[in-house]
C-alpha cells in the first residue's frame, strides 16, 4: 500500500511538471550543459572565456552596426584589434607590475610577521585586563607554525605552476582567435545550434528572452564594477601612500564578483599591509575610513546604477550559488555563479505546470 502510494505521488509529479514535451527538452539541455561543466569544465575553460568576451564585445560590435553604419566584418575588426590592444597593454604594461609587486610582498614577508610580533607582544601591556603574555606566545607559535606550512605551499605551488604558465601563453594565443570567430560568425554558430532546437521551443525562448536581457546588463555591469572600483582604489591607495597599491587595488576589484563574500575577504589584506606598513596610526584607521568609503559607494550608489534591470536574487540566494558553483568549477564557477542561478530562476519562472484534474488550482 505504502509503495502504491509512493507511485501515485510520483506519477502525479510527472504529470503536473513534465507533462510539456518542450519542458523535457529543457530538462535535458540543463542536465547535458551541467554535465559539461561539471566534467569538461577545465578543458573548455579558454572557449568559455572566449564566449564570455565575445558576449561582452557584441554590444560594441551591435553599437558600430547601427550608430555608424559600418559594415559587420569592419565593425568586428575595429572591435577585435581594441581588444587586442587592450590585452597588449595588460600583459607588457600592467602583468610585469604586479609581478614585482607580489615578488616584493614576498620578500618583505618575514620582516612583516616580525613587525607583526611586535605589535602583539605590546597587546599584553597596552591591554592587561584582556589578553596576557602567555596567550600571546601561544598565539605567534601558531602563527609562526602556518607560516611554515604556508612557505612549503608557495614553494610547492610556484614550482607546480611552470606546466600553468606555458598553459596560459596558449590561451593569451587561441582565447583572441576564438574571440574573432564568435563575433565574426555569431549567427552561423546561433544558426547552427538552433537547427538542432525542436521547432516549437516557445518555452526555450521565453527562457533565452528573460537570460539575454538580465545576463547582459549583469556581466558587462559587472566588468564596468570591477574596472571602477579597482580605479578608484588605485588612487585613494597611492594617494595615502599604501605599499603594493596596484595588487591591493586589483584585489578589491576582483572581490566584486562574489558579492558579499568578496569585499569581507580583501578586508584582510588590506588591514594587515597597513599595519604593518604603520602600526596603530592614524594613516591606518584613515586607510580603513577610505576603503570603507569606497565600498559603502560601491554597494549604495554604483551597484544600483549598473544593475536597474539586472538579477534580482535573495542574498542567501547568492551565497548558496556562489558556494556550490565555485566548489564545481572553481574561479569560474565563482564568477557564473549569480548568471547560473538567474538562469534556474528563469527556468522555474517559466516551467509549465499542468493543474490535475480533482486538485485545487
Amino acid at each position: 500500500m505504502k509503495n502504491l502510494n509512493m507511485f501515485k505521488i510520483f506519477k502525479g509529479w510527472i504529470q503536473r511538471y513534465l507533462s510539456d514535451e518542450e519542458a523535457v527538452v529543457l530538462l535535458l539541455l540543463l542536465i547535458c550543459g551541467f554535465a559539461v561543466v561539471i566534467t569538461m569544465g577545465g578543458m573548455l575553460t579558454p572557449v568559455f572565456a572566449s564566449m564570455l568576451l565575445a558576449y561582452l564585445l557584441q554590444g560594441v560590435v551591435g553599437w558600430m552596426e547601427r550608430r555608424a553604419a559600418m559594415p559587420h566584418l569592419l565593425a568586428v575588426t575595429t572591435v577585435f584589434l581594441l581588444f587586442v590592444t587592450l590585452l597588449l597593454f595588460f600583459v607588457f604594461m600592467l602583468i610585469p607590475l604586479l609581478w614585482d609587486q607580489i615578488t616584493n610582498f614576498v620578500n618583505e614577508l618575514p620582516r612583516m610577521v616580525i613587525h607583526g610580533e611586535e605589535l602583539l607582544r605590546e597587546l599584553p601591556r597596552t591591554y592587561p585586563g584582556f589578553i596576557s603574555e602567555d596567550q600571546i606566545e601561544a598565539l605567534i607559535q601558531r602563527s609562526t607554525a602556518q607560516a611554515g606550512k604556508f612557505g612549503q605551499w608557495a614553494l610547492s605551488s610556484s614550482l607546480a605552476s611552470l606546466p600553468g604558465i606555458v598553459g596560459l601563453l596558449i590561451y593569451l594565443v587561441l582565447v583572441p582567435i576564438l574571440i574573432f570567430f564568435f563575433l565574426k560568425d555569431r549567427q552561423e554558430i546561433t544558426a547552427w545550434f538552433t537547427a538542432r532546437l525542436p521547432r516549437e521551443r516557445r518555452l526555450l525562448k521565453q527562457v533565452a528572452e528573460e537570460m539575454n536581457q538580465q545576463i547582459s546588463n549583469y556581466i558587462r555591469g559587472k566588468a564596468v564594477e570591477i574596472a571602477v572600483v579597482a580605479a578608484v582604489s588605485w588612487i585613494a591607495f597611492f594617494y595615502l601612500g599604501l605599499n603594493y597599491a596596484v595588487l591591493l587595488s586589483l584585489a578589491v576589484g576582483i572581490s566584486v564578483v562574489i558579492p558579499y563574500i568578496g569585499a569581507a575577504v580583501v578586508t584582510i589584506p588590506i588591514a594587515l599591509v597597513g599595519l604593518f606598513q604603520w602600526g596603530w596610526g592614524n594613516e591606518f584607521f584613515l586607510l580603513m575610513i577610505v576603503y570603507g568609503i569606497i565600498q559603502a559607494l560601491d554597494g549604495n550608489v554604483l551597484v544600483p546604477l549598473l544593475f536597474s534591470e539586472a538579477v534580482n536574487l535573495h542574498p542567501v540566494a547568492i551565497i548558496v550559488a556562489v558556494l556550490v558553483f565555485g566548489g564545481f568549477w572553481g574561479f569560474w564557477g565563482v564568477f557564473f555563479a549569480i548568471p547560473l542561478a538567474t538562469l534556474l530562476k528563469a527556468v522555474l519562472n517559466a516551467w509549465p505546470k499542468t493543474e490535475i484534474e480533482g486538485e485545487p488550482g
